[in-house]
């Protein structure tokens, strides 16, 4: 598949003053070298950020990452606006996503924040306030 690198050629011309075919390459190369950043099996990573794109499935993680050991059903239900069928199925959400881990006892269910939720919360609170 041909690219078009109209824009590209106008960016390096603004940037240099000028552009030929071999700066356009030699961009073309170096943005390709980037690309190779991105991993082949990113599937998970983008199943964990459109999962926490809900706000009840968000505000979950973070409550769970807050209390720093597992919390039963029962007990983040009452704190959502939400039903009680929601809050299950965000917990089953966010289990898929392998944001949290799940562990029943008897008929009572306990949730708690995996690795990769507690690390991604501690992102985002590292940035917080940066963007202003």
């Amino acid at each position: 598949m041909a690219q078009d690198t109209t824009r590209l050629r106008r960016f390096i011309e603004d940037e240099t003053g000028s552009c030929c075919d071999a700066e356009v390459e030699a961009r073309l190369d170096a943005l390709v070298s980037l690309g190779e950043a991105i991993p082949d099996d990113c599937e998970s990573d983008v199943t964990a950020f459109k999962t926490l794109g809900n706000e009840t499935r968000y505000r979950i993680v973070r409550l769970l990452a807050a209390a720093e050991d597992e919390r039963c059903v029962c007990e983040i239900t009452p704190l959502f606006d939400v039903s009680e069928s929601a809050v299950s199925h965000a917990l089953s959400d966010l289990t898929d996503a392998g944001l949290l881990a799940r562990r029943k006892e008897g008929t009572w269910r306990y949730y708690r924040t995996t690795e990769l939720a507690d690390q991604l919360v501690e992102a985002l609170d590292a940035t917080r306030g940066d963007n202003e």
